[in-house]
């Protein structure tokens, strides 16, 4: 019996919600052989002899309003109402008197479970989040149970209504390390919001701004003229990586889905304050590709023509006999070929001669 009321200590020392606390004791009897309903004594809180060499081991628990359960023992051949009524209402007070002391030390149970205890908690998700949650090849899961302890396992089930949603269960003997898992989770599958204010994390700083992750895997961000209301002229001056900071998000890109954050739309805006002119962007209001020639300055064929420096170079040797025919050849092709576009067809070029591989006898020698 003793392990009935030192278990029920425990269980609200532990913060198990029990409805009430439960109390035992044992009851004993030691009769006369030959007058046993005449002669007896009712033993309460019995020890090992009293069991061993008496005639009943009576075992009640209960808490203050009832018995819970009962054990006996008996080693005569029976028990008179009489002897069995008293024996029990001995035992309730005995109940009774156990269930006060215990109560001097603890009357419930705690608000919440012990840090070591061991827990579960199981939360639902929509379907399309799991893999979020299991992350490719396992990787988010992985480093979620790696860097909190906890143990997660992840279900599919099907919704009355059709369609299916995950349940998550997530096991730790570790009240902050599954909480850190829980956050996670529920960040992963969290839809920003704008208009709400998040406590995020700088993983990033450049001369515009910095990227701010409010939401596991959701990075925003926080441009240098966002971050307060005088002017910002260095981010590192202002704001390091690694650091924690509380922004509010301003808008949600429809197309990209980009995120806009702001530091100084959380404080006070000074009186007097006039927002600065922006500066319009460089090239003013050109159109994307006006002014320019299609391709950029590169022509059709470019500066290339048949025979381009080979001719110029033979041009200076003279008018000397087939050289000086090879060169009028040459323009008269040159000629032709600036008309040529792209896209032509090649069979319109003229075909080269075996004449325009030789050099000129006289030349040779």
């Amino acid at each position: 019996m003793a392990s009935v009321c030192g278990g029920c200590l425990a269980l609200m020392d532990a913060g198990v919600k029990i409805t009430k606390p439960v109390a035992g004791v044992a009851m004993g009897l030691i009769t006369d052989a030959e007058r046993p309903n005449d002669r007896y004594a009712i033993l309460t809180d019995i020890l090992g002899d009293e069991d061993h060499l008496g005639d009943m081991d009576f075992k009640v628990t209960g808490t203050k309003d009832g018995i819970t359960a009962t054990q006996m023992d008996i080693k005569v051949d029976g028990l008179s109402y009489d002897v069995l009524e008293k024996a029990l209402e001995q035992a309730r007070r005995g109940r009774i008197h156990i269930m006060g002391e215990m109560m001097k030390t603890i009357s419930k149970p705690r608000e919440d479970y012990k840090p070591f205890v061991p827990r579960i908690e199981q939360i639902r998700v929509a379907a399309e989040f799991i893999g979020a949650i299991i992350g490719k090849g396992g990787e988010t899961i992985q480093k979620i149970q790696k860097e909190t302890g906890t143990v997660i396992t992840i279900t599919e089930e099907p919704l009355p209504g059709g369609g299916t949603e995950g349940v998550v269960d997530v096991a730790s003997n570790d009240k902050e390390a599954m909480q850190k898992a829980l956050d996670w989770i529920k960040g992963i599958c969290a839809v920003p919001e704008v208009g709400q204010v998040y406590h995020g994390k700088v993983v990033s700083i450049l001369e515009f701004g910095a990227f701010i992750e409010i939401l596991p895997g959701k990075e925003g961000l926080l441009h240098v003229s966002e971050i307060a209301w005088e002017k910002t002229e260095n981010v590192e001056d202002v704001l390091s990586v690694g650091q924690e900071v509380d922004v509010k998000l301003l808008e949600i890109d429809a197309k990209t889905g980009k995120m806009r954050l702001s530091m100084r739309a959380l404080t006070e805006k000074p009186e007097g304050y006039v927002e600065p002119e922006r500066r319009p962007r460089p090239g003013g209001d050109r159109k994307p590709g006006e002014g320019r020639r299609p391709g950029g300055d590169r022509r059709p064929g470019g500066d290339r023509r048949p025979g381009g420096d080979r001719e110029d170079r033979r041009g200076g040797r003279g008018e000397r006999g087939r050289g000086g025919e090879r060169k009028a050849e040459g323009e008269e092709r040159r000629g032709e070929g600036s008309k040529r576009r792209f896209g032509q067809k090649a069979d319109a070029a003229p075909a080269p001669q075996i004449d325009d591989f030789r050099e000129p006898v006289e030349e040779i020698f």
